[in-house]
């Protein structure tokens, strides 16, 4: 770590839990962000903050959405500005992120997260971030960081409600996304576009996926922090807006998950 990085990020590296071991880590992640609007703006910007992808090794963050801004985003979605209304998101994101940190990687991708594109980007991830807007997204990112087994972090936000839970395949115990909501059942979408969203809520879901992929990352293969901290893991975080009251439900693995059962079979 240079002297500049060593001042940039001193202030995680005084904590214990974190040093500069910890920080390290947080540098040297790759992280896959789906979804640059209202979620994935806070998590792009701290991820970016705390120096994801600013090791000189592997490090990156990737970030795939297909659509550009628009006007009716600028509510809530504080990685854009006015000025870039009309570009592509992904674009947009990246000058916001540059501008607070110059030393990360990033790779913006312009396009819809399809299996195919989600096979090959999982696979290149340590943690993978759920920021997208639609429930075959999220089935799909899902299937894949099980397929490869990546943890996941995903949030979901509309009107005053927000959730966010963490997936963490690579332990048995974990449910995955499919274990809560079965991709073989009818959903009903339900879009901002027509039933609103109280801005700040996206903020609060976003920083706090941010939070658990910078753990996640801290933790490493080994799965331990140096200050042992448990992960957001089978428990399914619920904020109330309106009322700005927590809730937790504990959530287990489904054995008959068609989406995880086979890998713990």
């Amino acid at each position: 770590m240079t002297d500049e990085e060593l001042l940039r990020y001193s202030r995680h590296i005084l904590l214990d839990e974190i040093g500069v071991e910890g920080q390290q880590r947080i540098l040297d992640g790759r992280v896959l962000l789906i979804g640059a609007g209202g979620l994935g703006s806070p998590a792009a910007l701290y991820l970016a903050a705390a120096g994801v992808g600013a090791g000189a090794g592997a490090g990156l963050i990737t970030l795939v959405d297909p659509d550009t801004v628009d006007l009716t985003n600028l509510q809530r979605q504080i990685a854009h500005s006015t000025a870039r209304v009309g570009m592509p998101k992904v674009a947009s994101a990246v000058s916001a992120m540059e501008a607070l940190n110059p030393g990360v990687r990033l790779r913006p991708l312009a396009q819809r997260a399809d299996a195919d594109l989600l096979a090959t980007l999982v696979a290149e991830a340590d943690v993978v971030l759920d920021c997208s807007d639609n429930y075959a997204t999220r089935q799909a990112v899902n299937a894949a960081c099980v397929h490869a087994k990546k943890p996941l972090v995903s949030g979901a936000v509309i009107r005053f409600d927000g959730q966010i839970a963490v997936y963490d395949p690579r332990r048995a115990d974990s449910p995955c996304y499919a274990c809560l909501f079965d991709p073989r059942e009818a959903f009903e979408e339900v879009l901002c576009s027509t039933m609103g969203v109280f801005a700040p809520l996206v903020g609060i879901i976003g920083a706090t996926q941010a939070a658990e992929a910078l753990r996640l990352l801290m933790m490493g293969p080994s799965g331990a922090l140096a200050q042992p901290a448990a992960p957001l893991t089978g428990r399914l975080l619920m904020l109330d807006g309106l009322r700005m009251r927590w809730s937790e439900v504990q959530v287990p693995r489904n054995p008959s998950c068609p989406i995880c059962g086979h890998a713990h079979a």
